[in-house]
């Protein structure tokens, strides 16, 4: 028995090897690091589309506006990460030079798809690498480009596309919350009056305005767009 228990646990000491039942363990070890991650929420918009999140300060003399938890890819792309946030840095970091080359050799901006698409094949590419581990990050990826895309990526590769959705802590506490309560025809500023509403639920006293960083994309112009603590007190 204590050998049997001896050859399982090697399954997990690469992040190459399958495991009897078929499991990439450091895989799974990934996803677990992202539920424990700040929550991060994204939704379409009628017009446009907005990315939230919690930059969980946990110390009282860190300065709220050096945490940077949604941040620009492209003029009408941005991106949020839940898990490992250097994890997220570096891909959010990759995707602005491949939307840069977009630009210069087709003279556009890319498709949110194909930044997704990209991305997605580096983070499959280290869950069958030795030597390296998985990313361990979720990206929420938001773009306007003829609609407006919101795309999911996790650690082993996968994305799917949403109208809304959340990530990190609490997640699916806070997906429920969204599917009984969003709607298509809804406008950016009900959006995120519904995703504070929800963020303010989630963390009942611990909430603040100083720990939220929120982006909006609009259709009009296809702009991304940090908002201040100040835009978003005016939502209450």
């Amino acid at each position: 028995m204590e050998q049997m228990q001896h050859q399982m646990m090697g399954y997990d000491r690469t992040s190459i090897m399958f495991s009897p039942d078929g499991r990439l363990l450091q895989v799974e070890y990934a996803k677990k690091t992202v539920k424990q991650g700040t929550t991060a929420m994204g939704m379409v918009c009628r017009d446009g589309v907005l990315l939230i999140a919690d930059k969980r300060i946990s110390e009282p003399l860190i300065i709220p506006s050096s945490i940077e938890k949604v941040s620009p890819i492209d003029d009408h792309i941005g991106a949020t990460a839940s898990g490992i946030v250097s994890d997220g840095r570096v891909l959010i970091d990759i995707g602005r030079v491949m939307a840069q080359k977009n630009r210069v050799t087709y003279d556009s901006p890319i498709d949110t798809l194909s930044l997704v698409k990209n991305i997605c094949d580096i983070k499959q590419y280290y869950t069958q690498v030795g030597g390296a581990r998985p990313f361990g990050v979720s990206l929420l990826i938001a773009g306007v480009n003829d609609d407006c895309d919101l795309y999911l990526t996790d650690p082993t590769g996968i994305y799917f596309q949403y109208k809304a959705t959340a990530i990190g802590d609490s997640d699916d506490e806070i997906k429920d919350m969204l599917k009984k309560e969003y709607k298509e025809s809804i406008t950016l500023n009900e959006g995120l009056k519904l995703c504070l509403r929800i963020l303010r639920k989630i963390q009942g006293k611990n909430f603040d305005m100083e720990r939220i960083d929120a982006a909006v994309i609009k259709t009009s112009d296809k702009k991304f767009m940090k908002l201040s603590v100040n835009d978003l007190n005016k939502l209450k």
